[in-house]
């Protein structure tokens, strides 16, 4: 079987790419089940930052199948996509596997929310039957190499993340938070690391809009703040001086009439926006409102060059670590072609074991124990080698040097013995 991996991310294609093929948990348990019939394994990792098909299968034409099987699932044709597509095969899907779970190739390197990501992916692949072993070998062996990743090298020492990018942006617009209110759209884990950062920075308010508005409640609570459903957004944003989105919606829940008419309320003070969802959670053309600092994750970048150069230098050992463990499961791979192989010479040679030891225990009916042992020993001796000696015999009488010198490292045999 060959492992590959097909997607986009922020290093290849814009936002406007990206949230076009998006999967939304709401669509990806049909995806998972409609992908079974390009890949017999399979997982699927969508985040705000990249979209990635991770599967395993028999045939390299199954490669474009699968890119055309994305383009047709989301609507948008081929040659649009392509452009933005990175394929890798093999020894290079593995080592993209593991770069991604320690947060080597994400937009903030070594952020740890990319594992949880994984994880999950793996969780959704599984609860849809659409992975196997091999593809979950793979991404076990990816979580155990970020673990160590995680404990052996200074990478997450510093609190690098797209949402702490968003509040340090933020206190470069407004100097003091602690009379600032924030509107948070969302109620996942990335809205929870905003909200932390900020109550860390005493932000003076704290809104939190969902859809499961008991969800909101519980991120709410952490930080005295109040909880809203996402209808009530166009009541409440007009308080808001700072709003960070971040949902799966799959279509914007912001709009351009809804800003305007919270400037209009605000009597035009500023107002500094974060869309962090893709899909945008926010219409590209609030941007473009006076009074509005609108930034998507791409805009981000700049802020969090600022905070990486602790991470650097223990990035590279990471590197090195990673692709240790590269070696190590393409070994363990290499070796899954020949599992069967092993097995039947295992089954070979206990088969031979049991008939040969069903022999001794009769003959001890009626002969000596002694007379039986040496039975045992010549007859299993002579069964278990007779194939490779004819072997070896044949080898050398036709100068076949290389089986010979094979034969001397399967047996661990030296020139001594």
């Amino acid at each position: 079987m060959s492992i590959f991996v097909v997607g986009i991310n922020h290093k290849t294609a814009p936002v406007a790419i990206r949230e076009q093929i998006a999967f939304s948990p709401e669509s990806l348990a049909d995806a998972l089940h409609s992908a079974k019939i390009v890949a017999q394994e399979h997982l699927i990792l969508s985040t705000c930052n990249r979209t990635e098909i991770y599967a395993a299968c028999h045939e390299p034409q199954q490669i474009e199948q699968l890119i055309a099987w994305l383009a047709h699932f989301h609507s948008i044709p081929q040659n649009k996509l392509q452009p933005y597509l990175f394929v890798y095969q093999e020894e290079q899907a593995v080592q993209h596997a593991m770069r991604v779970a320690c947060g080597l190739d994400s937009l903030v390197l070594g952020e740890p929310q990319i594992l949880g990501q994984l994880k999950t992916a793996l969780q959704s692949a599984t609860e849809a039957q659409a992975t196997g072993h091999q593809l979950t070998h793979l991404m076990q062996h990816a979580f155990n190499t970020a673990k160590k990743v995680r404990t052996q090298t200074s990478i997450g020492a510093n609190p690098v993340s797209v949402a702490f990018a968003a509040v340090s942006l933020s206190k470069q617009i407004f100097s003091n938070l602690e009379k600032q209110t924030a509107l948070l759209v969302g109620a996942g884990e990335t809205i929870e690391l905003v909200g932390r950062h900020l109550h860390a920075h005493k932000i003076g308010k704290i809104i939190v809009a969902n859809r499961n508005v008991e969800r909101a409640r519980k991120v709410a609570e952490q930080y005295n703040g109040i909880a809203i459903g996402l209808p009530e957004i166009s009541d409440y944003l007009p308080k808001a001086d700072i709003l960070i989105s971040s949902t799966a919606a799959p279509l914007p829940i912001i709009g351009k009439g809804m800003v305007e008419s919270a400037l209009k309320v605000r009597k035009h003070r500023p107002m500094f926006m974060v869309d962090i969802a893709v899909p945008r959670d926010i219409e590209p053309e609030v941007g473009r409102l006076d009074d509005v600092y609108l930034y998507t994750v791409d805009d981000l970048q700049s802020v969090i060059e600022e905070n990486l150069q602790s991470r650097r230098a223990a990035a590279e050992q990471a590197e090195t670590m990673v692709l240790n463990e590269v070696q190590i499961f393409m070994g363990w791979l290499r070796a899954q072609e020949h599992r069967n192989t092993i097995r039947q010479f295992r089954q070979h040679n206990e088969a031979i074991r049991d008939e040969v030891l069903a022999r001794a225990q009769k003959m001890l009916q009626n002969k000596d124990p002694a007379e039986v042992l040496e039975f045992l020993a010549n007859t299993l001796t002579n069964k278990l080698t007779h194939a490779p000696i004819q072997h070896m015999n044949q080898a050398a009488h036709t100068g076949n040097d290389v089986l010979l010198a094979n034969a001397k490292t399967l047996f661990n045999l030296t020139d001594e013995s």
